[in-house]
């Protein structure tokens, strides 16, 4: 089964008052729709943009693997674990909420941020919070977090390259930049698809593009 979901069908969300415009792909805060609440391991997949000095102060989480993909400008992530980091456009962060962690987001540069931060549910809860970064990660290099059974890989197909969609119980897309080709289905930035139980499906890029494959368990 492919299901291909649009990028402006997405539930708005955020403060726009503070500076803050989010776009959520599942039900999420006060966005609640029983037939679409996860898929697989996927709890969320949130486009967040935020204008110079917004953010997200001191919030808690616990047992969510979480992980962010900057799209432009910096964000400045600060933890209760002790850890403070600057992620730029091709970093990949994790952190893992395990028991329980607090964080804050912000976007402390001068230019407007993007960011599309990912949720998802571990096999197992409880444990101890862990943060990683992952600076630049280059294309091809997957990313697996076997905390929540599942394998992100981070493609930036050149025009008319083809992107291979792995062979898994199911798999989740996100455009990030550019557009690709998915058999008939022409998918722009933000639009994603959820694909279950097929296999030999391919990705054309029609130019430059970039994209999110999670590879997730049945």
């Amino acid at each position: 089964m492919i299901s291909v979901h649009r990028a402006e069908d997405r539930f708005q969300g955020g403060d726009q008052d503070a500076g803050i415009l989010s776009r959520h792909a599942f039900s999420f805060g006060s966005f609640y729709d029983p037939d679409n609440l996860r898929f697989g391991a996927i709890l969320a997949c949130n486009s967040e943009r935020l204008e110079s000095g917004a953010g997200f102060e001191e919030h808690p989480h616990s047992h969510t693997e979480i992980v962010t993909w900057v799209v432009e400008g910096e964000l400045t992530h600060r933890d209760s674990t002790g850890h403070a980091t600057v992620v730029r456009p091709g970093d990949l962060q994790h952190l893992s909420a395990a028991s329980g962690v607090r964080h804050v987001e912000r976007n402390d540069g001068d230019a407007p941020l993007t960011f599309i931060q990912m949720w998802l549910a571990p096999l197992e809860p409880g444990g101890e919070p862990s943060y990683t970064i992952v600076p630049g990660i280059a294309d091809s290099t997957p990313y697996a977090l076997p905390a929540a059974g599942a394998l992100l890989h981070v493609r930036r197909p050149g025009a008319g390259e083809r992107v291979v969609v792995p062979d898994a119980a199911r798999v989740y897309v996100h455009v990030v930049a550019g557009g690709v080709r998915l058999g008939d289905e022409e998918l722009e930035p933000g639009d994603s698809v959820r694909i279950t139980g097929e296999e030999g499906l391919e990705l054309v890029a029609e130019g430059a593009a970039e994209v999110l494959l999670w590879e997730l368990g049945g």
